[in-house]
Formats: C-alpha cells, structure tokens, sequence
C-alpha cells in the first residue's frame, strides 16, 4: 500500500500539516477567563487548526476559589501538574472531591463546578483538555453555595487587584 503525500508541486504534505510543537513560553492568555483562575491556550482552531479539541494551562494561586461556571456542551479533563485541587459541582455546590499532583479529573458537560486551590503556601498548576476546538466558559453568578466562598481576589498581568 503506499501513500500520497504530497500537497501539489512537489510540496511534502506532512511538512504543512504535520506534527506541531507549541513552546510553553509561547501559551496565549487570550481566552475565556473565569474570576479565580489563569487560563492559557496552546491548542484550538486558530492556533493550530484543531478541530475537535482545546488545550491549555490553569494556575489559580494558593487557598484561591475560582467562580462558578460550566463549559457547555464540552467534556473537560483537567491534569493536576503541581498542587492540590479540590472541586466542588452541583447546582449548589454540594459535591467536594481532591485531587493531587499526578491526579486526572473529568468534568461532564452542563456540571457547574468551583476550582479551589486546597494548598494555603503554594500555586496550583494544572493542564486542560477540552472535547471540542474552542473555549466554551459559561461563568455563573446566580449559585447559591451550601457554604458561602470568601472573596479572594486574583491578581495576575490580566486581573488587577480590586
């Protein structure tokens, strides 16, 4: 069996349409933002012409809790680099589980969810991966948590200190 590929004129295919590496000092802050958290694109359809899925990076601070919000129709896996998250879901925040450093986490679609950076000394890293090529945040304000979050402000070269 052999394989054409080629892109026309003597152009190799695979050289336009293959393999790409993006560094991470070249992640790009322009994307969806929930209060709390850090997000970074690496992969989506304008970066790199993915069609059926986004990735990125998420910092949020020590003892930081991000806003409630869901992503749609997506499916999310979130990788826990460094850190220890914990995540609260449900339409009042009821559910609670940890992960650490290592660790997997599955969000559903449609589940509203919380962020919090369990560690009180050191920043929570973590990378995203999304079921389709562009970032679908849907923040929540109208949550009405079993316990009431405390105010923690993020401050990072996008969010200023209120």
């Amino acid at each position: 069996m052999t394989h054409d590929h080629s892109h026309g004129a003597d152009k190799p295919r695979w050289k336009y349409d293959g393999v790409r590496v993006i560094k991470g000092d070249q992640l790009d802050p322009n994307t969806a933002q929930t209060p709390g958290m850090f997000r970074k694109v690496a992969i989506d359809h304008a970066r790199v012409g993915a069609q059926k899925i986004w990735a990125g990076t998420v910092a949020i601070a020590p003892d930081a809790k991000t806003g409630v919000h869901h992503h749609g129709a997506l499916e999310s896996v979130i990788f826990v680099i460094r850190g220890k998250a914990r995540m609260r879901w449900g339409d009042r925040l009821e559910f609670t589980a940890e992960a650490n450093a290592g660790d997997f986490i599955f969000v559903p679609p449609y589940v509203p969810h919380q962020e919090i950076n369990a560690d009180p000394d050191n920043a929570l890293e973590c990378v995203l991966v999304r079921s389709d090529n562009e970032a679908v945040v849907v923040n929540i304000t109208d949550v009405d948590p079993v316990e009431k979050p405390e105010a923690v402000y993020w401050v990072d070269p996008i969010h200023k200190h209120p």
